[in-house]
């Protein structure tokens, strides 16, 4: 019996519909770039596996931090206790992260990363004696499936069933470089009329919206509004932190730096989950008390686990080395030719690109998320590539590691297969 045969006697995937997609291909060996199913097959990872291997799998840097760290210790309860490894971790995120970051809590992945933020705000007024009710988030965002972080995405797509359920976000409209005035006015009615707690947003890229890229300059207004008008501001890096957009993060091309950013993916190189909140001195400071209530009582048994602090050390040190950064570098140029040819074929509407993220929209009238998405999968897969489609939009986010030669036959399949649409 297969793997994928026996995979669907108890298994229940995520994001699935199993009575129209029932399969799941059987993944075996992951090495740099290339995934290997139970049959031999190889595929290149494309999209670093939901963004997150960007060292290549399997890293061997990564996996000899790993393997030191279990030798020496392996779990430790995080409330009463602290270890080397995440003393370590925290002083290289502080070395790499926006200037006005000064503490980080542990969290498990980015959908309680960002939970934690809402939690963090929403606590930061209670303790303050003013009890806020109200986030303000960008249309078409997405924070993750937790209750707080689920409120703040706009996907209605993951949302239906639990609107009733969700916490108060008023949206506004993502800035296009034009638009920002607009955008500061409702903000100010928002505020007005609301006791508005935080401004929860994906800088610069929206990941599960298409990876549309909007603008820094408006996004700094939104930024600075928000703060000047004492609402705290959320900056959720879980896709596009660590080097993905040609810096260490996002909130590195915006002058104004969030009061709390939410890390993941990327933080360990894909090899174990892990995800971080940190905040500015500010607000670790409205949880100081002698009232025991006033601290944060919210906990993840395996908060800062020795072998996520290891492996996520050694992805920060891979991230700030020279190879690294000198392939960032060459990804993007790729990315910026690619998207000059692809952007004039007849089947594609826009290109967009920012560091290693390179996303096209096709121009056509096809179902978004039935057809042409499955069309487009099946047929990247039959060529050696995973490619994710996100409805018409096809994204690119591959591993640092990507060889030139890799790279070339993405782009070759790309225009392939849309060649045959």
């Amino acid at each position: 019996m297969t793997l994928q045969e026996r995979d669907k006697k108890h298994i229940w995937h995520p994001l699935k519909q199993h009575q129209t997609h029932p399969n799941s291909l059987g993944i075996v060996k992951a090495k740099g770039c290339i995934l290997t199913d139970e049959h031999g097959n190889e595929y290149i990872d494309a999209i670093s596996s939901w963004y997150t291997c960007m060292f290549g799998h399997c890293n061997e840097y990564i996996i000899g931090k790993v393997h030191q760290q279990m030798q020496q210790l392996d779990q430790v309860m995080f409330s009463d206790f602290t270890h080397p490894a995440a003393v370590e971790l925290s002083e290289k995120l502080m070395a790499i992260l926006p200037q006005n970051q000064a503490k980080i809590f542990f969290n498990d992945n980015g959908s309680t990363a960002v939970e934690s933020a809402i939690k963090m705000a929403l606590q930061y007024y209670f303790n303050k004696g003013d009890q806020r009710t109200t986030f303000i988030a960008f249309e078409n965002g997405f924070h993750g499936d937790t209750f707080g972080a689920m409120s703040a995405s706009g996907l209605s797509v993951y949302n239906g069933p639990f609107e009733d359920f969700l916490i108060n976000i008023h949206r506004i409209p993502v800035p296009n470089g034009n638009n920002h005035v607009e955008i500061l006015q409702q903000l100010e009615a928002i505020v007005n009329n609301n006791k508005v707690a935080a401004f929860v947003y994906e800088p610069l890229v929206q990941g599960a919206a298409g990876m549309k890229i909007h603008n820094a300059d408006g996004l700094d207004a939104i930024i600075k509004f928000c703060q000047s008008n004492n609402v705290l501001t959320i900056a959720d890096e879980v896709m596009t932190g660590f080097g993905k957009t040609g810096k260490y993060f996002a909130s590195d091309y915006i002058e104004t730096k969030p009061n709390i950013i939410c890390l993941s993916k990327a933080l360990t190189g894909g090899m174990v989950p892990m995800a971080i909140t940190s905040c500015t001195q500010e607000i670790y400071d409205a949880f100081l008390s002698n009232d025991i209530a006033k601290g944060y009582f919210h906990c993840h048994t395996y908060s800062a686990n020795p072998i996520g602090c290891a492996a996520a050390i050694a992805s920060i040190d891979l991230l700030t080395s020279e190879e690294i950064q000198k392939n960032i570098q060459r990804v993007s140029r790729s990315h910026v030719e690619f998207g000059e040819k692809i952007k004039t074929h007849a089947k594609v509407k826009s290109t967009r690109n920012i560091g290693v993220i390179f996303a096209l929209d096709l121009d056509t009238n096809m179902e978004r998320y039935g057809t042409l998405r499955d069309l487009l999968l099946s047929s990247f897969m039959k060529e050696g590539v995973f490619l994710r489609p996100l409805g018409n939009t096809i994204y690119i986010q591959v591993p640092y590691v990507i060889t030139d030669a890799q790279l070339e036959k993405v782009y070759t399949t790309i225009e392939k297969v849309l060649n045959q649409l």
